[in-house]
C-alpha cells in the first residue's frame, strides 16, 4: 500500500513535495498555517535545472504561460552603468543544459502548482493548521494545530520555511538553533511594464553591482510585468520573520545612497516597496540536518539560503522530486530507508548551494580592489563566468 504522508507548510516546496508524491500514488495531506493557501513575494528566476524538474512533475504547459524567457543576463555597474559582463539566455540555455531560463511570480507558480495538486486529489488541503506538536512511534507520526486538532500518518515533512517546527524534532545537532540574521535586507518592487517609459522597460535580466549592496530587474507574467529587487547591507527593520513589511524608497536610499542616473530612474518609477530581512543558516554538514527515520525535510526548512544564487525556490523543488524519486512506489516500511537515501543524495548539492550563495554576496557588494579586481575578471570573462555548469547541469 502506498503511504499516508503529512505534509507541514503550504507553500512552493510543500506543493512542490505532493505533487511529485502523489503521483506514485501516496496520499499526501497539506498543512498551511494561514487562512487559505497563498504565498508573498514578487519574482523568481528558474534555471534550467529547475524548469527540468517541473517539466518531471508535468508542469511545463502550464509553465510556459505564466513565465517569462528572458534572453540574456546582463551585469553592468550600479554608479555607471557600464556593461561588464553578459550571458546569453534563450535558445542557448534550452541547447546547452535541456531547458529554458525562466521568470515567473511567486503568486503564479504558487497557483499552477496548488491547481495541479487539487487537480490529483490526493489527500487534503488543511488550513488554519499551525503545528504545534510533533509525536513519533516506531511506525506512525502524529501532528496536532494549537486549535487542538490532529492527524496521523506514516511519514512527516517538514516544508515550513526559515522557521520550521519540524526541523527541531531532527536528531541533528544544529536543529534547535535559531537561523542567522544576516545583516542583510531586501526591498521589492513590482511594475506593469506598459505604466513604464520604453526605456525601462526590460526582457532581459540585468543586474547592477555597487558596494555593499546590488540590484537586479527581470520581467515577469509572460513578460507584462517588471521585477525589482535591491539587496543592501543594512540594519534589518522590523520583525526578521515578516517577508512583507511596508517600505519606501525614501528608506531604500537611505540604506543604499544614491545609484547612477539611469538605475535611479527605475528605482523610482517603483509604485511601491516591499522590504524584509535576508536569514540564512550554515551550510548543511550531512545528511542527518536533512531528514531522521519518519521525518524528512525540504526547502529553506532544511537549508535556507541568501539569494545571491537565485535557488532557494529551485532547491526546494529539486528537493521535492527527489524525495519522490528516494520513495517511488513503496510502502510505509519504506519510508525511513527511503528518507535517508534522499536526504544522503541531496546535502551536498544543497550545502554547495548554501555556500555559492553566500560567497556571491561578498563578490557582489565587495569594495576596494576586490571590486576592481571582480570588475577586471567580468570583463575578461564574461559569459564563462557568469555560466554555472555544475548547478544548472545538475
Amino acid at each position: 500500500m502506498p503511504a499516508h504522508i503529512l505534509v507541514v507548510g503550504g507553500g512552493i516546496g510543500g506543493l512542490a513535495t505532493a505533487l511529485a508524491l502523489s503521483r506514485d500514488g501516496h496520499r499526501v495531506d497539506v498543512f498551511e498555517q494561514a487562512a487559505a493557501f497563498a504565498e508573498v513575494g514578487a519574482g523568481i528566476q528558474i534555471g534550467p535545472n529547475v524548469a527540468r524538474r517541473l517539466q518531471q512533475l508535468g508542469l511545463d504547459q502550464s509553465l510556459d504561460a505564466i513565465a517569462a524567457r528572458p534572453n540574456a543576463l546582463v551585469v553592468q555597474s550600479a554608479a555607471s552603468g557600464a556593461e561588464l559582463a553578459r550571458l546569453p539566455l534563450g535558445d542557448a540555455m534550452r541547447q546547452r543544459y535541456g531547458a529554458p531560463y525562466l521568470c515567473v511570480h511567486r503568486a503564479d507558480l504558487h497557483s499552477l502548482l496548488l491547481e495541479a495538486v487539487r487537480t490529483k486529489g490526493v489527500g487534503a488541503l488543511v488550513t488554519d493548521a499551525r503545528i504545534a506538536q510533533i509525536e513519533m512511534s516506531d511506525d506512525l507520526v502524529c501532528v496536532s494545530s494549537s486549535g487542538s486538532r490532529a492527524w496521523e500518518g506514516e511519514a512527516l515533512i517538514g516544508a515550513d520555511g526559515l522557521w520550521s517546527v519540524v526541523r527541531q524534532r531532527l536528531e541533528s545537532p544544529s536543529a534547535a538553533e535559531p537561523p542567522r540574521i544576516t545583516g542583510h535586507t531586501a526591498w521589492r518592487g513590482l511594475v506593469a511594464q506598459a505604466e513604464l517609459p520604453k526605456a525601462l522597460r526590460r526582457r532581459r535580466i540585468d543586474v547592477w553591482l555597487g558596494p555593499r549592496l546590488h540590484v537586479v530587474a527581470y520581467p515577469v507574467r509572460g513578460g507584462d510585468w517588471l521585477n525589482v529587487v535591491v539587496i543592501a547591507e543594512s540594519a534589518p527593520a522590523g520583525d526578521a520573520r515578516d517577508w512583507d513589511q511596508a517600505s519606501s524608497l525614501v528608506a531604500l536610499q537611505q540604506a543604499t545612497g544614491h545609484s547612477g542616473r539611469a538605475l535611479q530612474a527605475l528605482l523610482e518609477a517603483m509604485p511601491n516597496w516591499r522590504a524584509w530581512t535576508l536569514c540564512d543558516r550554515a551550510p548543511l554538514t550531512s545528511a542527518a540536518d536533512m531528514a531522521h527515520e519518519r521525518i524528512a525535510l525540504v526547502g529553506d526548512a532544511a537549508h535556507p539560503m541568501v539569494p545571491y544564487l537565485a535557488q532557494g525556490a529551485g532547491m526546494a523543488i529539486e528537493d521535492a522530486v527527489a524525495l519522490a524519486e528516494a520513495l517511488g512506489g513503496g510502502e510505509a516500511a519504506d519510508v525511513p530507508a527511503a528518507f535517508a537515501r534522499y536526504a544522503e543524495a541531496r546535502w551536498q548539492r544543497n550545502a554547495m548551494v548554501q555556500a555559492r550563495a553566500r560567497r556571491n554576496g561578498q563578490v557582489f557588494h565587495a569594495t576596494g580592489p576586490m571590486r576592481l579586481g571582480r570588475d577586471l575578471a567580468l570583463r575578461t570573462l564574461g559569459a564563462r563566468l557568469l555560466d554555472q555548469p555544475w548547478l544548472y547541469g545538475g
